[in-house]
Order: C-alpha cells, then sequence, then structure tokens
C-alpha cells in the first residue's frame, strides 16, 4: 500500500501511464494524489481524465490554473489556443461527466497532518490553515450553480497583496492567482504574475515565494507542488517539494512517494 503525489501531468497520458507502471501502481491498493495541471498543453488530455477519473477513490487532485482555465473555455468564457491542445476533449461526448468531477477539487488539500498539496504554492502570508480555508471558499463556490461567475472573475493579475478586508471576486482572484499562478513574490509580498523564469535568472527585486521567511508555517510542515518547471524540481529547502520537471516540455514526469520520501521520473 503506497501513497504517491504526482506532479503536472498536463495531458501526457502515455507519460503519466509509464510513470505509474514504473512503480507497479495498482488502484485500490495504491492511492494517487495530484498538485494540478492535469490536462493543456500535451497530446491526450481527454484520456488522461478519463483514466485519472476511472480511478475512482485511489486519485485526488488540488486544481491548477490550466484545469481552471479548461473549465471556463469549455463553458464558452475564454477561447482555447491552439497550444493549449484541448480540441479533442472539448468535442467528447462525455465533456459535461468530465467537467462536473473536476469541478469537485478544491485548490488546496492536507495530504496529512504535516504534508499539504497546492498546485502554485504557500502564499507567504499565510499558515496552512488559512490555505485549506481559502481554498474551500473557492471550492464552495466551483460546486455551487455560480461557478461560471466565479471563472468569469478570476482572469487578471491584481489584487498583488493579500489582506483580511478583500472580498467578493478580488478576494477570489487573489486566493485562485496565489494557489495556481505564483512563483515570485517581491518582500513586500506582492506577487509577481509575469515572470516565470529559475530563480537565477529573475530580477533581484523579486523572490521565490518558498525563499520569502513565513513564520507561520512549523517547521515540521511540507509543501508539495507543482506549477513551477524552471524549478527542475530543486528549491532552497527540503520543506518545500517541487514536482514540475518539465515533461510537457520535453525533460521528466515526477511523483514523490510518501512512505520512502523519494521521487521517481521518467524522461520524456
Amino acid at each position: 500500500m503506497a501513497t504517491y503525489v504526482i506532479g503536472d501531468i498536463q495531458g501526457c497520458y502515455a507519460g503519466l501511464r509509464r510513470l505509474l507502471d514504473s512503480v507497479s501502481f495498482e488502484p485500490g491498493r495504491d492511492s494517487l494524489y495530484a498538485v494540478g495541471d492535469l490536462i493543456a498543453r500535451g497530446e491526450d488530455s481527454l484520456n488522461t481524465l478519463r483514466y485519472l477519473r476511472s480511478l475512482g477513490s485511489s486519485f485526488y487532485s488540488v486544481l491548477g490554473n490550466h484545469d481552471l482555465h479548461f473549465l471556463s473555455v469549455s463553458q464558452g468564457i475564454k477561447k482555447a489556443k491552439r497550444s493549449d491542445n484541448l480540441e479533442p476533449l472539448l468535442k467528447a461526448p462525455d465533456i459535461e461527466e468530465l467537467t462536473a468531477w473536476l469541478r469537485q477539487w478544491p485548490l488546496a488539500m492536507a495530504l496529512d497532518e504535516r504534508h499539504t498539496l497546492v498546485h502554485a504554492g504557500l502564499y507567504p502570508g499565510w499558515s496552512t490553515a488559512q490555505l485549506l480555508t481559502y481554498s474551500q471558499e473557492i471550492a464552495q463556490q466551483l460546486k455551487s450553480v455560480k461557478w461560471c461567475q466565479l471563472l468569469e472573475n478570476m482572469y487578471g493579475d491584481g489584487p498583488p497583496k493579500w489582506h483580511n478586508k478583500l472580498s467578493g471576486k478580488q478576494r477570489q482572484r487573489f486566493i485562485i492567482n496565489a494557489t495556481t499562478r505564483m512563483r515570485f513574490v517581491r518582500p513586500s509580498l506582492a506577487l509577481n504574475l509575469s515572470v516565470k523564469s529559475a530563480p537565477k535568472d529573475a530580477p533581484s527585486s523579486l523572490r521565490p515565494w518558498f525563499d520569502i521567511p513565513n513564520p507561520q508555517l512549523n517547521i515540521d510542515e511540507r509543501i508539495l507542488f507543482g506549477h513551477w518547471a524552471a524549478l527542475q524540481g530543486f528549491t532552497s529547502s527540503d520543506q518545500f517539494v517541487a514536482l514540475d520537471t518539465g515533461y510537457v516540455w520535453g525533460n521528466a514526469m515526477t511523483l514523490w512517494h510518501k512512505e520512502t520520501n523519494e521521487c521517481i521520473s521518467v524522461s520524456a
């Protein structure tokens, strides 16, 4: 019985199956968790979603920015780009079932008392308890009859900084941006959502979110995240486990084995 957490799959169905085969993953015996961006850009988002859905209670996920964007495209709120590679999924006869299944997942999830999953990371001004609370706010909206309104309002880079008085769509947008798009943060804790490079190539005024001291994060807590392929799995601390190793860009797909604290990868 094993528990695995996998990095960004991004519709790379063949790579997903090869990686799971490499660890002899068995649904019903083992559990698979994902840090979001299940689909988009890869060669087969449709079969990726169908397979993950078929795993039933052996699979859990948080949502990434590409997952939320697909939901928006599926409702005609935004148009897909050619690079999204979503056309087979959008034309699938079971698209309504797949979108309903995708909508059930939160933005952040506790794997256990020590490990928290989130697509982009933990905003340095939040504790993990706050992260999970704010994630639940969005999850409730995403499951409601007003879910399309949430998606319509999520696009945009502001507000740049969190404060407790944020409300309405400004609050929702910040929570979504922090959990699904964040990479760099200014020392003031303002998000910068435009720079996507590796930390060594970024302006000196910006720091990776995990390099900003967060007194609300206990030393024995760990954050498992994806989203940032340019990191190639490297952060400044074992407390932050980066699992997006850029398979869709020709690099590798990675999962973390909880019981051994080991990362296993397959090359593209």
